[in-house]
């Protein structure tokens, strides 16, 4: 095998796939090395196993609020790749996109799997040389370049190289945060990372309980020693550690620095869109059209579904067998009360095997935005989660993966 190339892209997840595949597209002689068995490991759980692929915001201005600190810094490369290329570039390789809630967009097989395989396609269209169960110990150095990358047994040597190694969630999957350590002997400023976009465990084994059901259009409300911090609308999922889904994720990090002022506590408003009146009428009505059946019956009528056992427990002052038309209107108040205000408590973050996204890495003044290539380093390239940029989820991780991937490929 040949030991010296144009290119040695480091790690076969998404930026590193799409990196490798560009620049072979460019006629590079390029090498991939992957130290898990096969590539796109992570890719592969992601969006459930689905795999949101991007945002489908193609205002760029609009798109690059929500990288944070880094807005201005990824201008250049969303300029060069961004979300309509993200389009035409799966839609070309023969993988339809589809829109869905707040426009996030899925293959339309809805099978991460095929995300993968359409990567490793593009690939072996490019002649990539591909090395699984490559585990790399690091880089050589000499004179502002990087002359070397250091195997067990072997180094090989190169034009350029791209570090594309990931962050640190989902370390099942290989992403160990190998990258930081790398680049911090290199001398590179490194952030420590930190999980998140992240769920949040709880205390209340209620919540627990229903793990798998999904709540939509709740209001969460967070408060710190009673007092009221910070609201969000929109979906949540309950797990066997506590909640989920894209509203929770999307606070963690807000919820963390509360963790760090006092107890925090939440209320769940499973009806969002009522107010306190509006819900009592709406519960009347019900009460009214099945005046003869249990109460602990007609909760299936009124709550989401398979939440109904679950919910009257918490409520022991009210007899589940009484019949709806004996119920008072202060019962009907605990009621109503209850279900716009479910307790629970947050016990802290779920660490970084549960993380969709976790922070820190390579700072971002110490590269290059219109090429990723190192400030530090002319012949090295940086890309996706190694770049400390924080995102929320619903895409945005997956098209910084793709753009800085395919520029690193596009300048390597």
């Amino acid at each position: 095998m040949n030991s010296h190339y144009d290119v040695i892209v480091i790690g076969g997840g998404a930026s590193g796939m799409m990196a490798a595949g560009r620049a072979a597209e460019r006629g590079r002689r390029v090498l991939l090395l992957e130290k898990n068995d096969h590539l796109g490991d992570k890719l592969a759980i992601t969006g459930g196993g689905r795999c949101n692929i991007c945002h489908a915001e193609t205002n760029l201005r609009l798109l690059l609020k929500n990288y944070g600190a880094a807005e201005k810094f990824l201008y250049s490369t969303f300029s060069q790749f961004g979300v309509d290329d993200t389009f035409t570039f799966f839609e070309s390789h023969g993988l339809p996109l589809q829109i869905e809630a707040d426009q996030r967009a899925f293959p339309v097989t809805n099978r991460a799997s095929d995300v993968v395989r359409l990567l490793e396609k593009y690939l072996t269209q490019g002649n990539v040389t591909i090395r699984t169960n490559a585990e790399v110990r690091g880089f050589i150095e000499s004179n502002g370049k990087i002359v070397g990358v250091q195997l067990e047994n072997q180094t090989l040597t190169a034009e350029s190289y791209i570090l594309a190694t990931g962050g640190k969630s989902h370390p099942e999957t290989g992403s160990t945060g190998d990258g930081f350590g790398w680049l911090k002997k290199l001398g590179n400023d490194i952030v420590e990372p930190t999980p998140t976009v992240v769920p949040l465990a709880v205390r209340e084994s209620w919540i627990k309980s229903l793990a798998g059901v999904a709540l939509d259009d709740v209001k969460v409300t967070f408060f710190v020693d009673q007092k009221k911090q910070l609201s969000v609308k929109g979906r949540i999922l309950c797990t066997h550690f506590g909640v989920s889904g894209p509203i929770i994720l999307n606070t963690s990090g807000q919820v963390a620095e509360l963790l760090k002022e006092g107890a925090v506590t939440a209320s769940i408003d499973l009806f969002s869109g009522l107010d306190l009146g509006a819900l009592d009428k709406y519960i009347t009505q019900i009460f009214n059209d099945n005046k003869n059946r249990d109460l602990k019956n007609v909760m299936a009528l009124i709550v989401p579904p398979g939440t109904s056992a679950v919910i009257l427990s918490l409520l022991p002052e009210l007899d589940l067998d009484k019949k709806v038309h004996s119920i008072t209107k202060s019962e009907r108040k605990t009621l109503v009360d209850q279900l716009k205000a479910l307790p629970i408590t947050i016990t802290g973050l779920m660490g970084y095997e549960l993380a969709v996204v976790s922070d820190g890495g390579l700072a971002i003044s110490q590269v290059d935005g219109k090429n990723m290539r190192s400030r530090r380093y002319s012949n090295l390239f940086v890309t996706g989660d190694l770049l400390h940029i924080n995102r929320p989820s619903g895409g945005f991780s997956l098209q910084l993966c793709w753009t800085t991937g395919w520029v690193a490929g596009e300048h390597a």
